[in-house]
């Protein structure tokens, strides 16, 4: 089996080492490549990475989704399976299909659940679209966790969209605590609260190291989330406040 990557950065890298692990050949292509690993076969563009591989993963950013897939349109084939990876509304899902779909390639609206690393390949995935059950049977054996919804793109991206709502929500209520409880020297009382809803000590910090550590990646993902709750008539103003949040943390990363 070839699979090719179209972003090789921390998702796309790490899934590449594991793929390459199982003894997959794997074609990838970057235009700031941040995490090549052994055994990867750099190619020259999208395109050449693209060409005659059975399986080809997506792993950009949402703002260039769109333009991915429109610039490896004209070498695809019947049959091959190009999987979005992308962190995105589901109304780009769903613009992405056609411009893949009209070539007799086959679409999935892929949505990793978690961040990539640490599992890597044993992420969980959500797949939708027309070619979500193929891929299902063609990563499932490979040790990718892959769960198949429907035949509709854009679905998987709802669901992931919906938990992030939560979970990031969440996330920006507990680091605005902690701020307010270290300024106030509340630490310890602070924590004891939330351990009240929580119930995991190591989650708490997990909220917190994952923001930090994922904030501008997160910044795209809730404004997915902000457009998509104004897509279906939902007010986004918790989203929009985590999105403020998160913009604060990258501020101060520097």
């Amino acid at each position: 089996m070839i699979i090719a990557i179209l972003g090789i950065g921390e998702a796309g890298g790490t899934l590449a080492r594991d793929l390459i692990a199982k003894g997959v050949q794997v074609r990838g292509w970057d235009p700031e490549p941040r995490n090549i690993p052994d055994g990867l076969h750099f190619a020259s563009s999208n395109p050449e990475a693209a060409s005659g591989a059975e399986v080809i993963l997506s792993v950009n950013w949402a703002r260039v989704a769109v333009e991915v897939a429109t610039e490896v349109a004209p070498v695809l084939k019947p049959d091959q399976l190009y999987a979005d990876l992308n962190t995105a509304a589901p109304q780009l899902k769903r613009d992405i299909a056609p411009v893949i779909e009209k070539t007799g390639a086959l679409f999935v609206d892929a949505a990793l659940m978690d961040p990539v690393p640490p599992k890597g390949l044993r992420t969980q995935v959500y797949a939708s679209g027309s070619g979500a059950e193929k891929f299902m049977e063609k990563m499932t054996p490979l040790g990718m966790p892959v769960t198949y919804l429907d035949d509709e793109a854009g679905n998987a991206a709802t669901h992931k969209l919906v938990r992030s709502i939560m979970y990031k929500g969440v996330a920006a209520v507990i680091i605005e605590c902690l701020e307010a409880a270290e300024a106030l020297s509340m630490i310890e009382y602070a924590r004891a609260q939330m351990l009240k809803i929580i119930y995991d000590e190591a989650m708490i910090d997990r909220f917190v190291s994952g923001s930090i550590k994922h904030a501008k990646r997160r910044v795209e993902e809730m404004e997915a989330v902000v457009e998509m709750l104004t897509s279906i008539g939902v007010s986004p103003f918790a989203s929009q406040a985590s999105i403020r949040r998160l913009k604060e943390i990258m501020e101060k990363k520097g």
